[in-house]
């Protein structure tokens, strides 16, 4: 059984979006977690930085933050915290939608959940093809500047 809960006062929609829900449970069905508690909060800049502050030590806001709380044989609980402000700014950048972006943050980190990490060019290229995969599943052709590639990115399970 996945279960996963969306919050969000932020993004308004965002917690009716099923495409988060479909692309976090992809991710555990590929990677043979058949039991997984996911939580998805979406947030503002301020309180992104203020947790990236508190738990990495990071004074910054960033992107994603993912939190890895129990992991045993073909199960998972984690969190998974994305912040609508970035995802405001960066799509207008990259010229697609704010809830695009943000779907792509919540892939990126509930990619980092089961392992996956980029932390080395070739760590990065099988996150960056399994970000592709995913997003190919509603019809989205990835940007050019993937999530993770900018010095605002953290998550707690380095």
């Amino acid at each position: 059984m996945i279960q996963i809960e969306i919050l969000s006062e932020t993004f308004p929609g965002a917690s009716g979006d099923a495409r988060l829900e479909q692309a976090a449970t992809a991710i555990f069905r590929e990677a043979l977690v058949e039991r997984a508690t996911l939580s998805i909060a979406i947030v503002d800049d301020p309180t992104i930085h203020a947790l990236n502050r508190q738990y990495l030590n990071h004074d910054y806001p960033t992107d994603v933050l993912s939190f890895l709380l129990e992991r045993d044989e073909g199960s998972l609980e984690g969190e998974v915290i994305v912040s609508s402000d970035t995802a405001a700014r960066r799509a207008a950048e990259f010229g697609w939608s704010a809830a695009d972006e943000l779907l792509l943050y919540v892939i990126h980190g509930t990619l980092h959940l089961v392992g996956y990490d980029d932390q080395t060019e070739t760590a990065r290229g099988e996150m960056r093809a399994a970000e592709r995969r995913i997003l190919a599943i509603f019809g989205i052709e990835p940007r050019d500047a993937p999530v993770a590639e900018t010095p605002a990115t953290a998550r707690s399970n380095d």
